[in-house]
């Protein structure tokens, strides 16, 4: 990459990605909204809708090491591109599906293959490269903060298109919203590699997922990503329903989830800055353990409105701190020159626990009529993910070390 030539084009790639980010996190975090409208109309069982939405999250998670190995190899904007176009068909067809097989072949399996395209490991990956390494921590913390704001942008939008013109016109709104993800995915094609980024020793994708295989410090940021997985869709997609179900309004459930994103954009931005200057993986301890803490307290005090609204506010601030201090670390320890493919790799876990957090929800709620099993299953697991993040080496390895002069 020209010296010269460099800042513009990292700036352009941090500008379209974190937009594509913004509209692929935004539009997913109204289909929550979505539940009981549509389950009500076309007699379907939660379980049916909520099996959709985890198999939209396992097809995420599981093309996320396959884009991300895509985009590592020939960039991010033909990677980007092909997740757009199949992202907004499968919204499209969301709205047209009349049996939960239709539904989870487009919600789940169409959607979740364009989220793996359009989010996180592909955009990073690109982000990375472009930015010199002291802006790294600031540059993901605006992606992530950008993904942030287009939950709290899209999912009031969602709900006003729901109340106003009813579900099917509201997936026919966000299906236009989807499509746009394709023209900015020519912002994010790369020109190459920030010169401070290059990596001091040449390696395969081979070689690159076997030495992290071989890292424990690999296998334990997996197992929490896990949790973040499993406790933050668990929320997104039956929060409004649980607060239905408690005879509040639906109007509550959105202001929940806005408000989610709202704080989730401080939460995201103020953890990835911090992430650049203390512990990454002392950070990802602080955030389970309090998720934890507000579940417990949210659950314990009386449910109303206000108790609502400020267990979103706290759970947003600890939404998605994790994921640039996930992948700051994967980047700090690996290298970036898979940081797509490997941050895929430990996505994919995540998503393995968002699978099962909004499928067990539905379950649950099918066979005991509430959710309170699932709930105490959060609190334990996010003690669980605090503490196998605190023995992380978050030394680089010794290939990414400066070698002393001879």
């Amino acid at each position: 990459m020209n010296a010269a030539a460099a800042p513009r084009t990292a700036t352009l790639i941090l500008l379209c990605g974190s937009i594509v980010v913004s509209l692929s996190l935004g539009i997913r975090h109204t289909f929550g909204l979505f539940l009981q409208p549509m389950t009500q109309d076309l007699s379907w069982s939660r379980e049916a809708f909520s099996f959709a939405i985890a198999l939209q999250n396992l097809m995420w998670g599981a093309g996320g090491p396959v884009t991300g190995w895509l985009a590592d190899r020939f960039g991010a904007g033909k990677v980007v591109f092909g997740g757009g176009i199949l992202y907004a068909a499968g919204v499209g067809l969301m709205a047209y599906s009349t049996t939960p097989f239709m539904f989870a072949l487009s919600a789940g399996v169409l959607v979740g293959l364009g989220l793996s395209a359009t989010t996180f490991s592909v955009i990073y990956g690109a982000v990375g490269r472009a930015v010199a390494p002291e802006k790294r921590a600031m540059s993901l913390a605006i992606v992530g903060a950008a993904g942030s704001f287009g939950q709290f942008l899209l999912v009031p939008m969602g709900q006003h298109l729901i109340g106003d013109m009813g579900w099917f016109a509201a997936l026919t709104g966000l299906t236009f919203a989807a499509a746009l993800m394709a023209p900015l995915a020519l912002g994010t094609a790369e020109r190459g590699t920030h010169p401070a980024s290059a990596q001091i020793v040449a390696q395969s994708a081979g070689e690159a997922l076997r030495e992290a295989f071989n890292e424990r410090a690999f296998w334990l940021l997996t197992l929490g990503y896990f949790v973040c997985g499993f406790q933050v869709v668990f929320i997104g997609a039956h929060l409004p329903s649980y607060v239905l179900d408690k005879g509040l309004t639906a109007n509550t459930g959105m202001l929940a989830l806005a408000l989610i994103g709202l704080f989730n954009i401080f939460g995201t931005y103020g953890f990835g800055l911090a992430g650049g200057r203390w512990s990454k993986k002392k950070l990802l301890a602080v955030i389970y353990f309090a998720r934890s803490a507000v579940i417990v307290l949210f659950l314990l005090a009386p449910l109303s409105h206000l108790s609502v609204a400020i267990f979103a506010a706290a759970m947003g601030l600890l939404w998605l701190g994790t994921v640039p201090l996930t992948n700051g670390l994967v980047a700090q320890i690996f290298g970036v020159k898979y940081l797509a493919m490997l941050s895929g790799f430990v996505f994919f876990s995540h998503q393995l626990g968002s699978f099962l957090g909004v499928w067990l929800g539905g379950i649950v709620f099918d066979m005991t009529g509430a959710y309170d099993i699932v709930w105490i299953i959060s609190i334990a697991l996010g003690v669980l993910a605090a503490l196998v993040n605190l023995p992380v080496d978050e030394r680089p390895l010794a290939r990414l070390s400066p070698q002393p002069a001879k």
